[in-house]
């Protein structure tokens, strides 16, 4: 369980790291006119992923869950991809990527890196990551109420960043939208 905690612990220094380097990005927007969507859902979202660090560190203690090799190795795989994944996000956004829903006017939309082929590429290194990092050491309920509460929370997330796009310019409105350009 020794590396599984280091591993773990990685994690949690990488999380940090990505919060430094979002406070840094929030000060480089802000000075550029940038606008903020979404506060009331970031509370929510830090709780979630702070659960599932500790549900990562308590359940296979707690509850004595065996390394299983084929699944934790699996996993472990997983959640490295997640990581290049996820930093190849921040890379190409550059000072336009953080961890809150913030629009610079006049800036186009991002359509390079692993944005030219999804539209939220971070969200599947965050899925991807939630369901794995606890299965490296069989926490399989942390891994599933981490999933079922993430994709609650990632619909809420995702209609805030469309609507944060359609509202700053950059996208177009579906016409299924109300209230974000559409006819009536």
């Amino acid at each position: 369980m020794t590396w599984y905690l280091l591993l773990v612990g990685l994690v949690v220094a990488e999380r940090l790291a990505e919060l430094v380097t979002a406070r840094r990005h929030t000060a480089w927007s802000l000075a550029r006119g940038g606008r903020e969507y979404g506060r009331g859902h970031y509370p929510a979202m830090v709780a979630l992923h702070t659960a599932l660090l500790a549900g990562c560190l308590v359940e296979p203690w707690a509850l004595d869950r065996p390394f299983v090799p084929a699944l934790g190795w699996s996993a472990l795989a997983v959640v490295l991809a997640a990581q290049g994944l996820r930093w190849w996000c921040i890379a190409t956004l550059g000072p336009r990527w953080n961890t809150r829903v913030l629009v610079v006017p006049g800036l186009p939309l991002v359509e390079r890196g692993p944005y030219r082929l999804l539209r939220h590429p971070n969200y599947v290194a965050v899925v991807a990551e939630g369901a794995a990092l606890p299965l490296v050491h069989s926490a399989w309920l942390t891994a599933l109420g981490f999933t079922v509460l993430n994709l609650v929370l990632l619909r809420v997330r995702i209609g805030c960043e469309e609507t944060a796009l359609t509202e700053g310019g950059r996208l177009r409105a579906p016409a299924s939208v109300p209230g974000a350009g559409a006819a009536r």
